[in-house]
């Protein structure tokens, strides 16, 4: 199973805007925020791993 990093970018009300940072890549993925830990703010680091994302860093 593949761990990837994400930056988050923004948040917009039960979204987040997610940026790759293990590889280039401007694309930005939509999360809904109910997939994501409660805490997180514009700038948190992100690991997903087996379909979970954690704060990392």
């Amino acid at each position: 199973m593949e761990i990837w990093y994400y930056e988050v970018v923004s948040v917009d009300g039960d979204y987040a805007n997610l940026r790759r940072t293990d590889i280039e890549s401007d694309d930005l993925k939509l999360v809904a925020r109910a997939l994501l830990p409660a805490e997180i703010v514009e700038g948190s680091k992100l690991k997903y791993e087996m379909f979970q994302y954690e704060i990392w860093g």
